[in-house]
């Protein structure tokens, strides 16, 4: 088992990708550094190779496909995640990796937003994107976590061993995120000072695109990891429909004792019944919720122990 594992998922990095390695080799170098090519064609991995990584493939293309391939094959006490696109500075990964080691943290996010980004970052909708995503997060999940977005983390044994990547792409940042703050893992955050991709280097990531998938992921991770706020919504949102539209209804019959609006209220009654199912399919998946929470636990303990084997 490695004692840090530095890994640098790369799609067409080639300008950028030997300074990369070299800072990383320079400021951790007890540190592996693994970079892991995504069907690069401008010669990222043989540059990654000279500079001294140790060169992988996944030939799946997605951001999270990478990640994927690199928690299953790389086993390390920590590992330390940073793009190859040079906007993250190395030395801050001292204090990450010591946080890891020393303090038991599970996930050190590298947060850019509470220095550099906004003024270093030239796309205006990257930084109306970020600001919402943290934001939106950070209420839904009760949490306060800086940069949820940021490619620059670090992660314990037991974090990157129990983490079920899902995402394919560049939204895998947000799962992340979501994942730690549910499974009440230990996460701290550190101010890194964030520079823009120097000339003729160009990001991979779309605006729009990317974006909705972010949204998408946090609206089916609300879903999955608080079902009965999320049904709960809904059922309160259809309860006072049916409510508003029976009223006048009900108003009516009062007056004349005749109902005249039939195919009103039949809809209310369906309305009504579709809220109740809501409310109680939350309860039954918040249930569900509960015993998978139970089983991670046990996961984690497992994860833990085969750590400490390791080491030993």
């Amino acid at each position: 088992m490695n004692k840090i594992a530095v890994l640098i998922p790369c799609y067409n990095e080639s300008k950028t990708i030997e300074k990369v390695v070299s800072d990383f080799k320079r400021v951790l170098p007890d540190a592996t550094v693994y970079v892991y090519d995504n069907n690069s064609t401008d010669g990222t991995d043989e540059i990654a190779k000279c500079a001294g990584a140790v060169v992988c493939y996944e030939y799946q293309q997605g951001k999270g496909n990478v990640i994927r391939r690199m928690f299953s094959e790389i086993d390390a006490k920590c590992y330390l995640m940073v793009d190859g696109d040079d906007t993250y500075p190395a030395e801050a990964a001292v204090e990450m990796v010591d946080k890891i080691l020393n303090k038991r943290v599970d996930m050190v996010v590298g947060d850019r937003l509470s220095s550099t980004y906004f003024e270093e970052n030239k796309r205006p909708f990257h930084n109306f994107g970020n600001s919402l995503v943290r934001k939106s997060i950070n209420t839904i999940f009760d949490c306060d976590i800086k940069d949820i977005m940021t490619g620059y983390r670090a992660f314990s044994y037991r974090f990157v061993k129990t983490f079920p990547v899902l995402s394919q792409g560049f939204e895998i940042e947000t799962e992340m995120s979501i994942h730690a703050v549910d499974k009440n893992m230990f996460v701290d955050n550190v101010i890194i000072d964030y520079r823009d991709r120097p000339e003729g280097s160009e990001s991979k990531l779309n605006t729009y695109s990317d974006g909705f998938k972010v949204l998408r992921t946090i609206f089916r991770l609300f879903m999955t990891y608080r079902p009965g706020q999320f049904f709960g919504i809904i059922a309160f949102i259809l309860a006072l429909l049916s409510v508003g539209f029976f009223i006048p209804v009900f108003s009516e019959y009062r007056q004349t004792g005749i109902v005249d609006k039939f195919p009103t209220l039949i809809v209310c009654g369906f309305v009504m019944i579709a809220a109740i199912q809501s409310f109680f399919s939350g309860l039954l998946l918040k249930t569900i919720y509960q015993k998978n929470r139970q089983d991670f636990e046990m996961d984690l303990y497992r994860v833990t122990q085969e750590e400490k084997s390791t080491r030993e």
